[in-house]
């Protein structure tokens, strides 16, 4: 059965007429009948009565128009859904991230997304560095926000967001006073640091960074979270070395100060294991214009 008979049976059913059915399918019409009897013989019945002066649908025929209706619809469907999926347009994406990105990035790229390719979801998930690495390696994701640095093999890795270090405060500690924290400022405070095992890279570079400025951190606790962090910091139990972007959110009574780690900073990288498909690709081409850094290693 072609979808070009059950066109043309279609926009004859639509205007009872030859002629006119003809004129809207661009053909003669000697054609449309050769379709039509064409149709009927493929499906042994008879789809319309016709003489000389009226052309009807027959009972069969009655039935038959919706289910080619349908048919036709689908097949356009089918067709678009091609179209879409060959231009990135169509698809899902399954995105790992870790949870300093939910104040600003990620809600970018989602809303961004959103507004250029309304057909393709994202399905997020919220996960340490180390697993996101993992389920990379193992094909159970497209892409990870990871947190930077890290060092694995078969992995690229395009650096989107860099930050310098806060020291997230009870708004009455006495260095709250203070625009600027230098690190020999946090000898004998105990402070909450992002765990080694969620972050190994960026918990390693944050303690020599320290070292390097005269202190040996006093460790109260290593946290999976920054908002565990911040709660704790609001409950006056200590004070949180976080990265900027995560001092977007603090809870009532918190406040940040800037870290003088000279030219220390942190970051957020795109991790994926390759562009296969058009998706990966619409996703990295958008991640480039919201945040230009993804744009290069």
């Amino acid at each position: 059965m072609e979808l070009k008979h059950l066109r043309a049976f279609v926009v004859l059913a639509e205007e009872l007429h030859f002629g006119r059915a003809a004129q809207r399918l661009c053909i003669v019409q000697s054609a449309l009948s050769m379709q039509i009897k064409a149709l009927e013989d493929e499906l042994d019945v008879r789809l319309l009565e016709r003489d000389r002066h009226k052309v009807a649908l027959s009972e069969t025929g009655r039935f038959f128009l919706p289910e080619a209706r349908a048919t036709l619809h689908q097949a356009q469907r089918a067709e678009q859904t091609a179209r879409l999926s060959a231009r990135g347009e169509i698809g899902t994406l399954r995105i790992a991230f870790v949870s300093s990105v939910l104040p600003k990035l990620l809600p970018t790229l989602i809303r961004t997304m959103h507004e250029r390719y309304p057909l393709v979801t994202l399905e997020l998930k919220d996960m340490p560095t180390p697993d996101q690495i993992a389920a990379l390696h193992d094909n159970k994701l497209d892409f990870g926000l990871i947190r930077l640095p890290v060092a694995s093999a078969g992995l690229e890795i395009r650096t989107v967001l860099e930050e310098p270090f806060v020291v997230a405060l009870p708004e009455a500690h006495p260095l709250a006073a203070q625009a600027l924290i230098r690190p020999a400022d946090l000898r004998g405070c105990p402070a909450f640091v992002l765990a080694r095992r969620y972050a190994p890279g960026f918990h390693d570079e944050l303690l020599v960074a320290l070292k390097r400025g005269g202190v040996d951190l006093e460790i109260a606790q290593e946290l999976g979270e920054f908002t565990t962090m911040l709660a704790l910091v609001a409950a006056g139990m200590g004070i949180g070395m976080i990265p900027s972007e995560a001092a977007s959110a603090l809870p009532p009574k918190v406040v940040a100060r800037a870290l003088d780690l000279r030219d220390h900073r942190t970051g957020i990288g795109l991790a994926y294991t390759g562009l296969d498909n058009p998706a990966k690709r619409a996703l990295l081409g958008v991640m480039a214009a919201c945040f230009g850094g993804a744009a290069g290693k």
